[in-house]
C-alpha cells in the first residue's frame, strides 16, 4: 500500500527565488528515486512564501531511505537555511471509503 506525504515549507522571503531554482534542480531526482510515484509543488496563492509537496511513495521505509540520502548529500541543511520555520511533514493512507 503507497503512502501520501505532504510537506508543507515556508521560504524565507530573502531565499524564495533560491528556493524555487533548488525545487527545480532536486526534485527530478526525487521524482526518479527508488519508490517515489508522484510529488506535485503546490504554491499558495495567498501566501506566496507557503508550499506544499504532495508526495506519494511505495511505502513509509523507501520516503524515510530517500530522506536518509538527502540529509546524508547534505541537501536538508541548505534547504533549511532557505526556510523560514522548520518543515512539516505529514503521512497519509489512502483510504477508499
Amino acid at each position: 500500500m503507497s503512502i501520501n506525504i505532504v510537506l508543507e515549507i515556508n521560504a524565507d522571503p530573502k531565499g524564495q527565488e533560491t528556493l524555487l531554482t533548488t525545487l527545480q534542480t532536486i526534485l527530478p531526482d526525487t521524482r526518479s528515486y527508488d519508490g517515489c510515484n508522484e510529488v506535485i509543488v503546490l504554491t499558495n496563492q495567498d501566501d506566496p512564501y507557503n508550499f506544499v509537496l504532495l508526495e506519494n511513495w511505495e511505502s513509509r521505509e523507501k520516503y524515510e531511505k530517500y530522506l536518509s540520502w538527502r540529509q546524508e548529500r547534505g541537501d536538508l541543511d541548505a534547504l533549511g537555511e532557505m526556510l523560514s520555520q522548520p518543515p512539516s511533514i505529514k503521512f497519509y493512507n489512502t483510504s477508499t471509503y
